[in-house]
């Protein structure tokens, strides 16, 4: 071999040693604290704080919320718990990380918020926590068990909701898991095609993609929010599918996976979220809106393309049950492609947690 082969090999092996270096941090001791007079646990990693699970009963469901980076940046919208200069003010129901969906028997549990007239809270539908089943910080992870009811607006449940959250992180890396298994009660329960659900995240506005004009967005249900466009300086954020769609493209698009890619102020960034092979609908489509709203849902078949496929009603009998696996990674780096599919097939590859 020549020299400046082996010089090529050389080098190219102390890229594959840093590389490996880069991936394989240890992980950080993760501490899960109650504090259930303020309707909220926190979440810390490293002694840093990462999210915090809250229950206020004017969010109409528990968010995690807000949710940081390994190096403390924030990538979740403020408003509307602490509004921040330039944000959106639009879809006041979109906070945090959240799980829901936007027809259940007919019922809107997406879309509530305080924002909603009192004549339209009959159509609505409301996630009340009623308990933490497990709250736990381990050396490498933390988990968070709850209980929640889907109930209308008469406090009526429709669907019991056992959710586990596992929370991990390292120098450079945060992640969520959670599982959410729902049980009908006593009647049978059905998720009707509708494109807003059900793994949702609104993003801070620096991960945005660039507003080229203003838009007015409609819900299922008819009601108008307009989403005005907005100085674009120092919005950065990109979609890309695990099939490779960019951009707005990505919306209504179906795939395993889907990354966000951008820079907060001086912090490059990743998002991406994991669908895993159990779920209903897999591979879910992406309610991945430019705006900033970041969602897996794999029950609107139809109505997130348009009508070429057909409704895709899941239906639970009373007592039975279903469950939903997502993960959300962020990262403090632009992440490759290849390194996104890489931790997709670690995700796939786990069973699903037990409760």
């Amino acid at each position: 071999m020549s020299r400046s082969g082996q010089s090529a090999v050389w080098l190219l092996s102390i890229v594959v040693i840093l590389t490996v270096v880069v991936q394989t941090f240890p992980a950080k001791e993760v501490t899960v604290t109650r504090n259930e007079s303020v309707k909220r646990v926190d979440i810390t990693i490293a002694g840093q704080p990462f999210t915090s699970y809250r229950w206020d009963e004017h969010f109409k469901k528990p968010v995690l919320y807000p949710l940081r980076s390994a190096n403390g940046t924030i990538v979740t919208r403020g408003w509307p718990l602490d509004p921040r200069p330039g944000e959106r003010v639009d879809h006041p129901h979109h906070i945090g990380l959240w799980f829901n969906y936007g027809n259940v028997n007919g019922l809107d549990f997406w879309n509530n918020s305080d924002a909603i007239p009192p004549a339209d809270a009959p159509k609505m539908g409301t996630i009340v926590h009623r308990r933490i089943v497990k709250a736990e910080g381990h050396a490498q992870s933390g988990t968070l068990m709850t209980e929640s009811d889907w109930v209308n607006s008469r406090g009526l449940a429709l669907l019991h909701e056992h959710a586990t959250f596992v929370f991990r992180g390292d120098d450079t890396a945060r992640s969520v898991e959670r599982t959410t298994t729902l049980t009908a009660a006593d009647e049978r329960v059905v998720f009707h095609d509708n494109k807003e659900g059900v793994f949702g995240l609104r993003v801070a506005r620096q991960l945005e993609h660039p507003s080229k004009t203003a838009e007015v967005f409609t819900d299922a249900s008819g009601r108008a929010t307009a989403v005005p466009a907005l100085n674009n300086t120092g919005v950065t954020g990109l979609y890309t599918s695990s099939e490779g769609k960019k951009g707005d493209d990505v919306w209504g698009t179906r795939g395993r996976w889907t990354m966000l890619t951008g820079r907060v102020g001086e912090h490059p960034v990743t998002l991406a979220m994991f669908d895993h092979p159990s779920n209903p609908g897999f591979p879910t489509h992406w309610h991945a809106r430019g705006y900033g709203l970041f969602a897996a849902n794999p029950l609107g078949q139809a109505s997130l393309t348009d009508g070429r496929q057909p409704p895709f009603d899941l239906t639970l009998e009373p007592h039975r049950s279903v469950t939903f696996r997502y993960r959300l990674l962020i990262l403090d780096s632009v992440a490759t492609a290849e390194a996104i599919e890489h931790e997709a097939r670690s995700f796939a590859a786990q069973q699903t947690s037990e409760r």
